[in-house]
């Protein structure tokens, strides 16, 4: 029915954008946070999971020996990682609670080769005790699984890595070097130094941008997020209470799985086309407001300088 033909910038659509993501503001459903995102360091923007094609790459698992602080010279935990130059961002070591082999170490310390920082070793049971030596580098801001670890344990996230993913001044010796560049000079730094135990060839699933087919980098950035359980639970529930049925009834544990499962959804991007965010800051009391329409003046302090925020919204929301 071509007479209901719409374009995605239509001013009908980007008012209903709009009156949408305000409705959801309102409510609290929309937030701005410091979180793991996968972000593409050519097209410098943030990318949602769906976004991020998961591809079966030829890679190395590196075994790199963390000296212990006390003990012995030869003591050391020995963590098994398939991106070494993100060990500049460590900040703890962690042990599944269970696994008897380290049982003596909880609460202990060791150093982070090359940048020599200590790092506390904690027990946690999101740790896989069958995945290389059941010992793991926590890095929360490069990691998903990290980031919800640092968070658990109080731990305070080290962004080792620019937008454009190269190495900041928190690489140390590092600073400036592409991503791929610092994982070769460190691997050399690490054997030198006698740091590596060993390297094994591994097959793992690696997220690429599905616009330009980058590695994408899992990287803490400040986004707006969509609370995906409050909005996820009716729908759970129509398809429990038989309301909504999946044929063929397979589908039913798929669609469950995802839904109970599901994640924040981030939908700010920094690109250049789209759907600007409705939501301004004030120059004058910083106050925060989402706005149908272009305001006139904040309505905290009734000052005419303000700005709104630079980001985009995701094509789908």
């Amino acid at each position: 029915d071509w007479s209901r033909e719409r374009f995605t910038l239509d001013e009908g659509l980007s008012r209903a954008v709009t009156e949408a993501f305000i409705r959801l503001y309102e409510k609290n459903l929309i937030y701005r946070g410091n979180y793991i995102i996968n972000w593409c360091p050519r097209c410098r923007t943030a990318l949602s999971d769906e976004e991020s094609a998961h591809v079966e790459t030829r890679g190395k698992l590196y075994f790199i020996r963390y000296p212990l602080a006390k003990g012995r010279r030869k003591d050391a935990l020995v963590v098994a990682t398939t991106r070494p130059e993100t060990l500049l961002g460590d900040v703890a070591v962690a042990v599944n609670p269970r696994d008897e082999r380290y049982l003596r170490l909880h609460g202990k310390t060791c150093r982070l080769p090359i940048l020599d920082r200590t790092l506390a070793v904690i027990a946690d049971d999101a740790v896989d005790p069958e995945f290389g030596t059941g010992a793991v580098k926590v890095t929360p801001a490069h990691d998903p699984n990290d980031f919800e670890m640092g968070q658990r344990h109080g731990l305070e996230p080290v962004n080792v890595m620019d937008e454009d993913g190269r190495m900041n001044e928190q690489a140390g010796p590092y600073r400036g070097l592409d991503r791929q560049e610092c994982r070769e000079r460190l691997v050399q730094d690490l054997t030198r130094l006698r740091l590596i135990e060993k390297i094994e060839d591994h097959v793992h699933a690696v997220g690429h941008c599905y616009r330009c087919d980058t590695v994408v980098e899992p990287r803490l950035s400040l986004q707006w997020f969509v609370r995906m359980k409050p909005l996820a639970r009716p729908a759970i529930e129509a398809v429990q209470e038989r309301r909504i049925q999946f044929l063929p009834e397979r589908w039913t544990k798929v669609y469950l799985d995802w839904m109970e499962n599901i994640r924040d959804w981030c939908i700010s991007r920094q690109i250049w086309w789209g759907h600007r965010i409705p939501v301004f800051t004030c120059d004058g009391c910083a106050h925060v407001w989402a706005a149908r329409g272009q305001p006139t003046a904040c309505p905290a302090c009734g000052g005419a300088a303000f700005r709104q925020d630079p980001d985009v919204l995701d094509t789908w929301f």
